[in-house]
Formats: C-alpha cells, structure tokens, sequence
C-alpha cells in the first residue's frame, strides 16, 4: 500500500520502502482512508504520507495484540529470543535504509543516525539474552509450613507511547522488553516520525513476530488514540516516554483502570564542574551532554554550573568549540549538527537566549546557520547566565549550552537540584570522594561521573521527582513487564 511522495531525488527508493497503513492483523489503510503528511524539517518538505488512524483504527490494532496475547506469552523464553536475535539481524542488514529514514523524517545528522540504529539494534539483542535469563525465588517460609514459589509472568497487552528525538532506539528500548517479557504491544510512535516505526514493525513480521505481537499505529490526533486505548480493559500497561505535563494527563487516565505505567518524562539535567576537573576532559564531555541528538535530549546537559575558579577557562574553551560546530545537511557527511524538529522549536530556543542575554548573560560563542529553508538553531554559548533567567528552569531542547557559575560545593548541589525534575546529573571532578559525595546528593536517577552519555542498554534508564516512574533498559527494563505471581506450596516440614 503505498501513497504519492514528495522526495528530492535519490531519497524516493528509501522512502518508498516504508509501509504506509498501520499494521493490526496486516498492513491496512486507516478508517476513511485518512492520512497526514510527514515533513524533512531540513527543507520543510513533504516525504511521506501516512495511514491517520483515529479511535477505531487503534482498537483493531489492540484487537490483534489481545487475540495473540495469550500465545505469545506461553511461547518459550527460547523462541522469543530467537525472534528478538532476528530483528537484531535485520536491524543490522538495514543499517543504511534505517539511518536515511531518520535523517528525512527528524534531522539527525547521517552519523548519529546510523549510531541510532545501532543503538536499537543493541536492545534487541540485549533482550534476546535476558528472555532466557528470567529469576524467580523459591524458599521455605519460616515456621516450614508451606513453600513460596515466586513466578514472573507477562503484564499482558502493553501500549507504547515513543517521542519523536530517538524514534527508532526509543521504540526499540520498549519494544524488545516487552516482547522479550511474553507482552505484545501496540507502539505508537511519534506524529513527526513514524516512518521508523513503521519500518520496524515490517522487519519484526518479517522476523518471525506473529501477526499481533507488535502492531503499528500512525495518528496525527494522539488523545483520540491514546484516550480510547486507556479506557479499553483489554490493555493492561502504557509506557510513554515524552513531556512531563502530557505524562500527568496519561498517569490521570490510567488510574481510572489501575493500569500499569512507565513514564520517561523531561529533564533539566545540571553539568557540574568543579575546580579540580581536568579541563580538557569536562570541555569534550560538555559537548557529548549537550549536543548529542542536537540538544534534543531529555538527559541532555541544560545547565552548566562552573566553579568560579575554572569558571573563565570551561567558558572560553566552549565557546571555541561550539563556534566551530558544522552546521548544514544532515546526509551530508561530516556536518555535525542538522536542524531541529520543528519551528516551535526554534521558537523556543530564540525566546530563551533572549530572555538570558535580557537577565544580564552573555552570549561568547554562536556557530553560523546555513540560509535559506531548513529549522535550524545557532549553537551558543551563554555566560554568566543568573539564577532566574528561563533557561535555568525550562528544558531547552536545542543546542544552547547555558553557564552559571557558582563558589561553593554547597551552593552547586542546591542550584542543581532546584527544578522539579530529576532525570540526568553529571559531575566533572578528579576526586573520587567528591564524586561519590554530590552524586549521593544529587536528585537524579541517574548520574555521569566524568562522562557525558550515561545511554547503556544494560543499564535503567529513568528519573525521579517529575522526570518519571519506573525504568527502561538493562534487567528492570524487564520487570517493568511482568508481574508476580505468588505460589503457596506445601511445606517440606509439615
């Protein structure tokens, strides 16, 4: 099934090759026939249109997660592995085709595209492996009297709800948990970048996945699907990765039925660095935190608070790297930052450079942008940024990299941890019982010590405070899936 495209030349046998229904029990068109239109934010061109899929649209694709659900949940360990190792190898085989569709679809350089997808690749087989690896406990109760057999069973019918900044890596992170648990799941992705997505349900039914396990669903009206999915008592869990206030809304619906729930909500991550920091390794990890994906990270480094003492060398050093950065076409190869999103994007990151420069910082580093069409945002370098400035406390998603310095160890924990959310932190010192000591103190779920990128497949993945609930990757990426079931057996000494 496949609608007119609108692709520079080149670019059409990629894009032609994505499906374009929404994937229930097979491919098929959205009720009435509907689609909407998928833009290149580097040239604000249409590529692509979509299957639009309202309410009735999503519970044919839930229809089909609940009819396999009991199969694919008493299939064994071993053969989910094999089909999760299958997707892994088609992932793989795809590698290019993969990383052009998420260029086109959100702008990623061609470079981090292709680490996207590798990234992905990586949870699959990560889950392949922990499928098979599955524990449960099994002991005597204490008077003897009876014996306590814990099981770990699939959740049941799961949806999952992925943003548009890592389409492909964050589908596949829950996706391959979930899959790997004994769940089937309805994904759906992202109104800016479904193509991925959709890709990624070919290759699982091309995989081995039965018709079901995973289906697809593409909507430009997410209440619409999302609302009637949450009501409907055949879904069981909703894992969403996105903004903390459209996670509120979600949390709200799902307590109506007690569902289970993940939430990967924003961020505001501090990146301290202290006097006794080497230099050089604070300056190449600052621009690992804050430019990875753009800036458009939810761990992304947002506030750079500098001990006074370093505070003039980090600044200048920044500023000369983040002037240097290649700005252009994200296929091209050797650009090194593409455009953003969407205008509101670039909106937003313009509102809140003004806003700092108004409060007293100043701006000692801006890269150039390239004319003529395209979402892109200069990356600069703001100096002594106040506390109050917006930046301080909004998320920027861009490649602004804001600078606030401070005088004591004290004063740096209190100034990182005033925010609401507490997804990321990172600490830049040479001494180890320093590092221990703030990261205690920080309020994160998660922590870099001298490194900017704490992304690890074996590793969780989540926050704390407004940042979220529950965690993704490594084993509790698993557990978030299943749900104990307590068996009470007779006693060895009764």
């Amino acid at each position: 099934m496949t609608d007119s495209l609108t692709a520079p030349s080149g670019e059409s046998a990629v894009l032609e090759s994505v499906p374009r229904g929404f994937l229930a029990h097979d491919w098929q068109p959205a009720t009435g026939g509907r689609t909407f239109e998928v833009r290149n934010p580097a040239t604000e061109e249409v590529i692509a249109t979509v299957a639009d899929c309202g309410a009735q649209d999503a519970l044919k694709a839930l229809e089909a997660a609940a009819a396999a659900a009991d199969r694919w949940a008493f299939t064994s360990p071993r053969d989910r592995a094999t089909v999760l190792h299958r997707i892994t190898d088609a992932m793989t085989e795809h590698r290019e085709r993969l990383a052009r569709i998420i260029t086109l679809e959100i702008g990623k350089t061609i470079t981090e595209a292709r680490g996207e997808v590798d990234y992905a690749a990586a949870y699959f087989r990560w889950y392949a492996e922990e499928a098979v690896r599955q524990h449960a406990r099994s002991t005597p109760s204490p008077d003897g009297r009876s014996h306590i057999v814990t099981v770990a069973e699939p959740v049941g019918p799961c949806l999952l709800i992925t943003p548009w900044n890592v389409p492909l890596a964050m589908a596949a992170r829950k996706v391959a948990a979930a899959l790997a648990a004994g769940c089937t799941a309805v994904l759906k992705p992202a109104a800016l970048t479904p193509l991925s997505s959709l890709v990624l349900g070919e290759l699982a039914r091309e995989a081995g996945a039965p018709a079901g396990v995973l289906t697809v669903i593409t909507s430009s009206d997410a209440a619409a699907v999302t609302t009637a999915l949450l009501a409907d008592p055949r879904l069981r869990k909703v894992s969403f990765t996105g903004s903390t206030p459209v996670g509120r809304l979600l949390l709200q619906q799902s307590g109506a039925r007690v569902l289970r729930t993940s939430m990967e909500l924003g961020g505001n991550a501090p990146f301290l660095v202290f006097d006794d920091a080497d230099l050089d390794l604070a300056v190449r990890e600052a621009m690992i935190a804050k430019m990875r994906l753009g800036g458009q990270s939810c761990v992304g480094a947002n506030r750079f608070l500098v001990q006074e003492q370093i505070a003039d060398a980090f600044a200048t050093a920044m500023a000369e790297r983040m002037a240097a950065t290649r700005v252009g076409p994200p296929g091209r190869e050797g650009t090194e930052l593409g455009p953003l999103a969407d205008h509101r994007a670039v909106d937003k990151v313009r509102h809140l450079v003004e806003d700092a420069v108004a409060r007293g910082a100043v701006v000692i580093g801006k890269a150039d942008v390239p004319d003529g069409p395209g979402h892109y945002a200069a990356p600069t370098v703001l100096d002594h940024v106040p506390a109050d400035a917006a930046i301080m406390h909004e998320e920027v998603f861009g490649p602004v990299a804001a600078i606030h310095r401070f005088a004591t160890e004290a004063e740096a924990i209190a100034v990182a941890n005033n925010t609401e959310h507490g997804l990321a932190s990172y600490v830049m010192t040479s001494h180890i019982d320093r590092a221990r000591r703030v990261a205690a103190r920080l309020e994160a779920g998660m922590v870099g010590i001298n490194r900017g990128l704490v992304s690890e497949v074996a590793a969780p993945f989540g926050g704390v405070k407004q940042s979220g609930l529950g965690r993704e990757g490594g084993p509790e990426g698993l557990h978030e899936y299943q749900q104990l079931k307590y068996l009470s057996m007779p006693g060895f000494h009764t």
